[in-house]
């Protein structure tokens, strides 16, 4: 199982391989198994105690370097190698921020809560330059969009865990194995993917932050203190 996570870094090196030889569309799809595996290598190792079985190798520190390989870096290597950045030095600056701000997001100890929530902006930059590319969105829109979503690693927010988060376990699960398919059905149709299944995609995106924020304000809700009795 672990051969099969770590299959996750070699997908992360054909990222990078094709979004500097202008293969845009190549790399989507590549996310798309790195997405796949990531969804998948867990619920496998918890399945087969993996853990158990091979206690030398650390499944956790392993899947956060693949996945910092795949959601993070080869991300941005898409947009800056292919015009979605400003031009110049600072194109390099603005890629640069979400790669910086990510290692805070994958060092922190408290990334991943106790009860199966992402802390802060769960670094999804594959989907963000997803959605880049698909919406073809200037470089200026794009510079914003990616320095609001840096600024929202630090911000806490507890983020759902599709796979994980119990509460609303059902909806979350069953709406992003959707909008895995309707990434497929789009990225398959590029340049001329229908309106209709963007659509779709991004209501999955809405329901995700809706949801994720209303179980973050009813998580920090307290009960209010009991009186004190009067001596």
């Amino acid at each position: 199982m672990h051969g099969y996570t770590a299959s996750g870094a070699v997908l992360g090196l054909l990222m990078v391989h094709f979004a500097y030889a202008g293969e845009v569309t190549v790399v989507l799809w590549l996310f798309l198994a790195a997405m796949v595996v990531d969804g998948s290598d867990g619920f496998l190792a918890r399945h087969f105690d993996v853990k158990a079985q091979v206690p030398e190798v650390d499944g956790a520190l392993l899947d956060n370097i693949v996945d910092y390989l795949t959601y993070v870096l080869a991300p941005m290597a898409l947009l800056w190698a292919n015009g979605y950045l400003p031009g110049g030095a600072w194109g390099g600056v603005v890629a640069a921020v979400p790669v910086f701000v990510s290692c805070y997001q994958f060092c922190r100890s408290d990334a991943k809560t106790d009860d199966h929530f992402f802390l802060g902006f769960p670094s999804y930059w594959n989907a963000v330059a997803f959605y880049v590319v698909v919406l073809e969105l200037t470089p200026r829109t794009t510079t914003v969009v990616l320095l609001v979503l840096a600024v929202l690693v630090f911000v806490p927010v507890k983020y759902v865990y599709p796979s994980r988060t119990e509460a609303l376990w059902w909806p979350s699960m069953a709406g992003a194995v959707a909008w895995l398919a309707a990434y497929a059905a789009i990225v398959a149709t590029l340049p001329d993917a229908s309106s209709v299944l963007v659509l779709a995609s991004l209501a999955y995106v809405v329901y995700y932050v809706a949801v994720s924020l209303w179980l973050t304000a009813r998580s920090n809700r307290r009960p209010a203190p009991e009186p004190v009795p009067a001596a």
